[in-house]
């Protein structure tokens, strides 16, 4: 049973459709990139998963069950959403940000337990936070700050990670550091990860399955080779597109067509 299916599934905001009878599968060990321009439809999908939007229709199966009739609880123990990163953040210690994803097992009242702690040690480690724990999340880097909001997610024990535009602003560095700890994740712990993405060629390297978003619906979804063609790219973005090969990675190499 795949950890997500989307089923017919059309999202709307203010009554107005934003995708359209959309179906995917979100499978055991692997990353699925959501690519596409502005708008279409990435962060939207992904709440849809994450059972923060309800579907106008269709339905989201969480391991085989409607995600509508889940408890909050029950969804915070299977699904662990990292959201964009906001400006605003209470100048909690890593540590103590990373501990808040235990409220999904324990409550916010209950004091944590040793398993708790347990959980939240190794986490830490795991995305290489022990050095940081008693830092205040507000002097990180946004890339320490990122693995932090990823291990909050982590500690919460779940079989889905859902991340939204993990990379946005973060130096090329940290984008490989980031995405490469999600890929780890998805091999080693055998989480079915999604990631909503602006950078192709690193949904490319990164991701096994690509569901690219385009005229309110899944375009094309496949493996990158088969989603990234220079067809379906100029289709999607409206503007024509090379494709090539990666030089170090095999992968496919996406750059836009020089306009004469």
């Amino acid at each position: 049973m795949v950890p997500i299916n989307a089923q017919n599934v059309t999202l709307a905001y203010n009554g107005r459709a934003v995708l359209e009878n959309v179906s995917l599968e979100v499978r055991e060990g692997q990353i699925l990139a959501l690519v596409g321009v502005n708008g279409a439809g990435k962060t939207t999908l992904l709440r849809a998963l994450a059972r923060l939007l309800t579907p106008r229709s269709g339905t989201v199966l969480i391991h085989g069950r409607d995600a509508a009739r889940l408890s909050a609880r029950e969804a915070a123990r299977q699904i662990g959403l990292t959201p964009q990163q906001s400006g605003a953040m209470w100048p909690l210690t890593v540590e103590e940000v990373v501990a808040l994803g235990r409220a999904a097992h324990r409550g916010w009242l209950l004091p944590l337990t040793a398993r708790d702690r347990a959980v939240i040690e190794r986490v830490l480690e795991q995305t290489d936070l022990l050095a940081l724990r008693e830092r205040a999340i507000t002097t990180l880097s946004g890339g320490e700050k990122q693995r932090a909001l990823i291990a909050r997610a982590l500690v919460q024990e779940p079989a889905i990670l859902l991340l939204d535009e993990p990379t946005a602003n973060l130096d090329l560095r940290y984008q490989d550091m980031i995405l490469a700890l999600a890929q780890r994740l998805a091999m080693e712990q055998g989480l079915a990860v999604v990631v909503s993405i602006h950078d192709l060629n690193l949904a490319a390297r990164y991701a096994q399955r690509v569901a690219l978003l385009a005229e309110k619906q899944v375009l094309a979804i496949g493996s990158p080779d088969e989603v990234f063609t220079e067809e379906t790219l100029t289709r999607a973005y409206g503007a024509p597109i090379v494709v090539t090969r990666h030089p170090l990675y095999d992968a496919p190499l996406i750059t836009p067509a020089a306009r004469g």
